[in-house]
């Protein structure tokens, strides 16, 4: 108990999991998941470079359960055989990807199963609970009852009446089952408790107050386990081989089983954030919080949900065929360039559209035109022909605390204060919304800033001064080292959203390894009279075009591999 609270204690140097859900192994990766993974990993590689304290980032893969079964049969080989496969494509789309993952757990690993076991155990050794008999409308693809009220009528393929999920669209079927019994309805007041005092546990808000609601409604029992003749495919009920641990019990453990329960998970529990998709909210936020509590242990510190992704406006579906594929992206657009898309164009809080014109027009304009170029332009042997960080003069930009209302003395304008105080700013700015799961926000700031320097840059046209007269020296040199200095921000906010675009970038700036974290950024220290470390400095070796100008594709759809 002590242990777990000092975890979870604020503060510098303290422990932090970050988690994706473990993905379904029924079948490849699409964007959807990469898009959980990038938004961990942007968390976390942000996490990394404020120094705040060890890290783990942990995802995998959820090898249990009905459906993998079903799909296993359906292609003629084992459910392990099957998982063997589809793990192994998670593993290479999230490592080509650039997800920096220190965990990745797989169900059918012993130390996940045992750590399975022994919840259980918690459970029942707890009063959590009780067999029962069960009956309802069970949907396979989803792992779940439904109650009616989720459900809608239609007809199947041959013309028959059927019941479906209102949500889905997926067919159900009566099922009725003798079933071990989770006591949730008993977790209702500690679940809306907990809530209360802790507003911030489910991030974005309407996805917390959407929780909130379903709180008040009923909250029925949960059946835990399935009847070991239809599912085999599982993790027997201790003590009851007649049973199989329901699928989503065994796939919410993992979050304890990474991190060594049941021996020393007390270093990290509760001090665990999960990025999730909003179509396993339920699991996340109402099952998952009232297990643990069942379990004596307290629910992760916070919950971050993101929407879903559509392509030209539709759902993706196989039978639709425009599931879209990570792999091809990677190869259309580049680790960084697809990353990049997903990160600036996702709004946790709404679904949002992808096509490939979409991720062309903002990834050239964006990281090709504006970024690459203002790097190109300002190291240019022509305008930079000592390829150094030039030296700042503080009699052509002279410190103004109010430079609204003065006039300019030395040889920047209004405008150009104006703008170098938003970039000064940007650092805390981009750090508060990647705090607050607004990742795409913190890009959209960036991205302003590195046009306002382009304008600054167009606005005092550097190659039209004169290198050889002194005054005109001493402005050109403060251009470029303003502009550098900007560039270096940049480079330092953006890694961990374009890894190797920002590694490339600040290298030209000669950056070394060591002074590429938050705590150490300072921007244009010599506008405030202190020295600046890179004055002077040669600049690294020059790496050609930061990042190349994609084609526009004539194939609009880039369609997922068949299993």
């Amino acid at each position: 108990r002590r242990a777990a609270a000092t975890a979870a204690a604020a503060g510098p140097g303290r422990r932090l999991l970050l988690s994706t859900p473990i993905f379904y192994a029924n079948g490849p990766p699409h964007i959807g998941h990469l898009y959980s993974a990038l938004l961990a990993d942007a968390l976390h590689r942000h996490r990394g470079l404020r120094e705040a304290g060890p890290g783990r980032l942990s995802t995998g893969t959820d090898e249990h359960g009905l459906k993998i079964q079903q799909a296993a049969a359906a292609a003629g080989t084992s459910p392990p055989e099957l998982c063997e496969r589809v793990s192994g494509l998670f593993h290479q789309a999230l490592t080509q990807a650039a997800v920096s993952f220190t965990d990745f757990t797989r169900t059918s690993e012993p130390r996940h199963q045992r750590a399975v076991r022994h919840f259980w155990g918690a459970l029942r050794d707890g009063g959590a609970l009780y067999k029962g008999s069960y009956e309802g409308w069970y949907c396979t693809p989803e792992e779940c009852f439904l109650p009616e009220s989720q459900l809608a009528e239609r007809r199947d393929a041959q013309g028959h009446p059927c019941k479906v999920s209102l949500e889905t669209g997926h067919q159900v079927h009566w099922t009725k089952e003798e079933n071990y019994m989770f006591r949730l309805s008993a977790f209702r007041d500690p679940l809306q408790k907990w809530l209360r005092d802790n507003p911030h546990a489910i991030s974005p808000d309407p996805f917390y107050q959407h929780v909130l609601r379903w709180l008040e409604e009923d909250l029925p029992d949960l059946s835990v386990s399935r009847e070991r003749s239809r599912l085999q495919w599982g993790i027997p009920v201790p003590s009851d081989s007649t049973q199989t641990i329901y699928v989503w019990v065994d796939a919410l453990v993992n979050y304890l089983s990474v991190v060594g329960y049941p021996e020393t998970h007390g270093e990290w529990w509760p001090a665990a954030h999960h990025v999730v998709g909003k179509d396993i909210l339920k699991f996340h936020a109402v099952y998952w919080p009232a297990l643990l509590m069942a379990a004596g242990l307290a629910p992760p510190e916070r919950i971050f949900v993101h929407s879903h992704w559509t392509v030209r406006g539709q759902k993706m579906s196989k039978s639709l065929g425009n599931v879209i594929d990570p792999f091809a992206c990677i190869g259309r657009y580049t680790v960084d360039g697809f990353r990049y898309f997903l990160l600036r164009q996702g709004v946790p809080e709404r679904d949002c559209d992808y096509y490939d014109e979409k991720v062309v027009k903002l990834v050239n304009s964006e990281l090709a035109d504006a970024l690459g170029g203002l790097l190109n332009r300002s190291t240019a042997l022509s305008i930079n022909p000592s390829n150094a960080y030039p030296c700042f003069s503080e009699s052509c930009f002279p410190k103004i605390l109010d430079y609204r209302g003065t006039k300019a003395m030395g040889r920047a304008s209004a405008e150009d204060y104006e703008f170098v105080a938003s970039v000064a700013s940007l650092p805390l700015q981009v750090a508060s919304y990647f705090e607050g799961f607004q990742i795409y926000k913190a890009l959209e700031c960036i991205a302003l800033c590195v046009r306002q320097t382009n304008s600054f840059f167009q606005r005092h046209k550097p190659w039209k001064l004169n290198r050889k007269d002194p005054a005109e020296k001493l402005w050109l040199d403060t251009i470029i080292h303003v502009t550098l200095e900007c560039l270096r921000v940049y480079g330092t906010l953006l890694q961990p959203v374009i890894p190797h675009t920002a590694d490339k970038l600040l290298s030209r700036l000669a950056v070394e390894p060591e002074e590429r974290g938050l705590s150490s950024l300072t921007f244009l220290p010599r506008y405030n009279g202190k020295p600046c470390p890179f004055e002077g400095r040669q600049l690294g070796p020059d790496t050609g075009i930061l990042f190349q100008r994609l084609e526009k594709s004539r194939q609009h759809q880039i369609e997922t591999k068949k299993l």
